[in-house]
C-alpha cells in the first residue's frame, strides 16, 4: 500500500517527480559505503529551486526528515536514508545557468556533475581546477557539502577555495543567496562558508557560482618506487624544492596489487613496497633539467629505486590509472576506510605511530594505504576477508577507528579530511572537535534547521 504522505507531497508540489519502486529506493538511499541497508520514504527529483523550496516546506509540516542527494559517491554514509527519510535527488538539476567572462565565474545547479562543470569551463577556455576519480558521477552539490579536495589540493586548494557564492534552501524552506560572487564582502558573517562542510545538515544547496582558473600548464607524470616508507617525506621535499608540482599521491604495493588484478599493466619489472605518482609542470629546457636533478638526486640518496617519466599524454593517463583505479579495485571487498590528514610536517611521526598501531591490531586483514601525501591526507582502506560477517567485520574496524583517532588527536589530526563525518565518522567527532564547537554546531543547526529534518544523524546526534 501507498504511504498517504507520498499522495501528500505530490498534491502539493504537482510537477515534482516521484519514485517509489524497490529498485530506486535502494539505488537512492545509499552511497559507496553499503553499510547500511537502504529504506526511503521515497525519492523527489525537483526540477528547480522553488521545488526544492515546496518539498521542504511539506517535509516541515508533515515532520519528514530529508537526506539531501548528489551523486552519492561518498564514503561516510553522509547520503544514505536508512529509517523512512525523503531522498532529495538533485539529478535533474544539471543545467549551466551563465558564465560571467569579466569575473571568470561559472553558475551551475547544483546536480550537474563534476566532469560536466570541468568541460563547461574549458568551452570557454578556462579551467575548474578541483578534480578526482570520481569526477563523471559525483556533483558539484555534494562537493560542496563536503568541502571535496581530491588530487590537486596541493596546487589548488580544496572546493571552498572555488565557491564565490551559493544558494540554499534551508530547513525553513527559505532560499538564501550567499555572498552573490563578490571578491570582498566584508558585511558580517560569511554563511556561504558556513555551509561548504556541512553535509547537507543545514539545507539543501541549489546553485553554486563557481571561480576558474587559468588552464593548467603542460604536465609530465613521474611515477617512482620507492624502498622504504621513511623516504616518503624526502622526495616529497625534494621535488617540492625543485619542480612546479600539480599533484604527489602516494600509495603501497597492496594498492598497486589490486589495481593491476584488475587489468592495469604493471610499471616495472620489479614489485617495490612503496609508490610516488607525481604530476608538475614541463616543457622547456630548464624544467626537463630540474626534473632529471631531482630524480639523481633522490636515487643517489637510496630514496627511490626506480622510476618512470611520461612521454605522452597517453602514458601519463597510463600512470594516473595506477592511482585512481585503487577506489574502484577495492570495491569489491567491501572496505572498511579512514580517511585522516594530519599537518604536513607533523606527517612522519603520525605514519610511524600509524603503522605501528594498525600492523598491531590488524595483523590478519588486507590493508590498502593511498593518499594525498603532499597536503596531509591519507586514505587507509580495511579489506574484509570473504568468511568474514559484514556486522562483526565492521564491528572489529570499530574498535581500532577508535584507536585511529586517539592517535590522530594526538598529533592534532582529523579522523575526516576529505569524505565527510556522516554516519561512519560520528562517533569519532570529538577526537577532532572540542565539546564546545560540537554545542555550536549544533546552535547553528537548530537556527537554519529547526525541526531537524535536514539530514537528521549526521555528523553529530542533534540534541
Amino acid at each position: 500500500m501507498t504511504d498517504p504522505r507520498i499522495g501528500s507531497l505530490q498534491q502539493a508540489v504537482p510537477a515534482l517527480v516521484l519514485k517509489t519502486a524497490a529498485d530506486d529506493l535502494v539505488h537512492y538511499g545509499r552511497d559507496w559505503t553499503r553499510r547500511w541497508a537502504p529504506a526511503p520514504l521515497a525519492i523527489a527529483l525537483p526540477g528547480d529551486a522553488g521545488e526544492v523550496q515546496a518539498v521542504v516546506r511539506w517535509a516541515r509540516a508533515h515532520g519528514v526528515a530529508i537526506v539531501p542527494s548528489g551523486g552519492r559517491t561518498g564514503l561516510s554514509g553522509g547520503a544514505v536514508a536508512a529509517h523512512g527519510e525523503l531522498v532529495l535527488s538533485l539529478e535533474r538539476m544539471r543545467r549551466v545557468l551563465g558564465f560571467d567572462a569579466v569575473d571568470r565565474t561559472l553558475t551551475v545547479q547544483a546536480g550537474i556533475t563534476l566532469e560536466a562543470t570541468q568541460s563547461a569551463a574549458g568551452e570557454q577556455g578556462l579551467a575548474y581546477p578541483v578534480d578526482f576519480a570520481a569526477r563523471g558521477s559525483c556533483s558539484i552539490g555534494g562537493n560542496i557539502a563536503t568541502n571535496a579536495g581530491g588530487i590537486r589540493v596541493l596546487r589548488y586548494g580544496n572546493t571552498r577555495e572555488w565557491v564565490a557564492g551559493l544558494k540554499l534552501v534551508t530547513g525553513h524552506g527559505d532560499l538564501l543567496d550567499l555572498n552573490r560572487g563578490l571578491v570582498k564582502n566584508s558585511s558580517g558573517y560569511d554563511l556561504r562558508h558556513l555551509v561548504i562542510g556541512s553535509e547537507g545538515t543545514l539545507g539543501v544547496v541549489v546553485e553554486a557560482t563557481l571561480r576558474l582558473a587559468d588552464p593548467p600548464p603542460e604536465t609530465s607524470v613521474m611515477l617512482l618506487a620507492l624502498p622504504s616508507f621513511e623516504s616518503l617525506m624526502q622526495v616529497f621535499a625534494e621535488l617540492r624544492s625543485r619542480l612546479e608540482l600539480e599533484a604527489f599521491e602516494f600509495f603501497t604495493a597492496r594498492a598497486l596489487h589490486h589495481v593491476l588484478a584488475g587489468g592495469a599493466q604493471a610499471p616495472f619489472a620489479e614489485r617495490h613496497p612503496f609508490y610516488v605518482l607525481a604530476e608538475f609542470a614541463s616543457g622547456g629546457d630548464a624544467r626537463e633539467v630540474a626534473v632529471l636533478a631531482a630524480f639523481e638526486h633522490c636515487t643517489t640518496r637510496g630514496w627511490v629505486g626506480d622510476g618512470v617519466i611520461s612521454q605522452s599524454r597517453d602514458q601519463a593517463a597510463q600512470l594516473w590509472r595506477l592511482r585512481e583505479g585503487i577506489t574502484e579495485s577495492l570495491a569489491p571487498h567491501a572496505p572498511y576506510k579512514h580517511d585522516v590528514s594530519v599537518r604536513v610536517s607533523a606527517m612522519p611521526a603520525f605514519l610511524a605511530d600509524a603503522q605501528a598501531l594498525l600492523a598491531r591490531e590488524y595483523p590478519e586483514f588486507d590493508v590498502v594505504w593511498f593518499g594525498h601525501v603532499g597536503d596531509g591526507n591519507l586514505h587507509i582502506n580495511v579489506l574484509r576477508p570473504a568468511q568474514m560477517d559484514a556486522d562483526a567485520f565492521a564491528a572489529r574496524c570499530g574498535q581500532v577507528t577508535a584507536l585511529l583517532a586517539a592517535t590522530l588527536q594526538k598529533h592534532g589530526g582529523s579522523i575526516s579530511a576529505e569524505h565527510g563525518i556522516g554516519l561512519a565518522k560520528k562517533d569519532y567527532l570529538a577526537s577532532t572537535r572540542s565539546p564546545e564547537e560540537i554545542a555550536i554546531m549544533a546552535g547553528i543547526k537548530r537556527v537554519l534547521d529547526p525541526a531537524g529534518i535536514m539530514n537528521p544523524g549526521k555528523i553529530f546526534d542533534a540534541p
